[in-house]
């Protein structure tokens, strides 16, 4: 849901900029936690997959467009930090090379996919992990359920922003009914190829898997236990 410039007013985007520039910054930090050696060449990978999968858009009306995010795909595969470093390095390309969202909504649109889209979706999927059997197998299941409510967040979050500041001229409401309705879509869409993707590389190399990783440590300790009893 790339933002072209102009949408929203100057305040709204100086602010949405202000937030992105402070996720980033947390981002960084965050991310020397998560990211591993081993894990670094998957990150690039996520980038470089979410990045043409992004460049596959189709209008969804008032000069918006939809796509895949895929900020529940990246939180899962490599951490909720790495990957809002990871979508905002392909929003800036995006932005700055294909001219694929606008300059001055470049916070907008990492706000909306770096950041919402990313922590509600990796939100989601750990509130489900906590409920779900602690097995390796619910993986798949809960990236379903975040990646399908990652993207209509996303586009409630732009529909707020556009109550606040937006200046098209489109009613609130058939605009906000606009956007549910085709990032729902979306997000089915969205939920399938996170599903796949994750459980591909769950079966591959499940060490990589940054969601996961609760999973290898709880078997570590009752292998240790294990050893410890006998």
């Amino acid at each position: 849901m790339h933002v072209p410039d102009g949408f929203l007013d100057v305040p709204t985007s100086l602010g949405t900029g202000v937030i992105a520039a402070g996720g980033v910054a947390l981002a960084l930090r965050g991310a020397r936690r998560e990211l591993s050696e081993a894990a670094a060449p998957l990150a690039g990978l996520v980038a470089v997959f979410v990045f043409a999968a992004q460049m596959l858009n189709f209008p969804v009306g008032a000069g918006t467009s939809g796509h895949l995010l895929g900020g529940a795909l990246a939180a899962i595969l490599v951490g909720p930090y790495t990957a809002t470093l990871a979508l905002t390095v392909v929003l800036l390309v995006q932005a700055l090379l294909f001219a694929d969202g606008g300059i001055t909504a470049l916070g907008t649109n990492v706000v909306l996919m770096g950041i919402v889209g990313v922590w509600a979706g990796w939100l989601v999927f750990r509130g489900l992990q906590a409920v779900l059997p602690k097995k390796r197998m619910m993986v798949p299941p809960a990236a379903f359920v975040a990646a399908l409510l990652s993207v209509p967040a996303a586009a409630l979050a732009f529909t707020g922003l556009y109550a606040i500041g937006g200046e098209a001229p489109i009613p609130l409401g058939k605009l906000a009914v606009t956007m549910l309705g085709w990032h729902l879509l979306i997000g089915l869409g969205e939920a399938l190829i996170t599903t796949l993707a994750v459980s591909s590389v769950l079966a591959a190399r499940p060490d990589l898997v940054y969601g996961a990783r609760r999973y290898r440590a709880d078997n570590e300790l009752v292998i240790r236990r294990t050893e410890v009893a006998a």
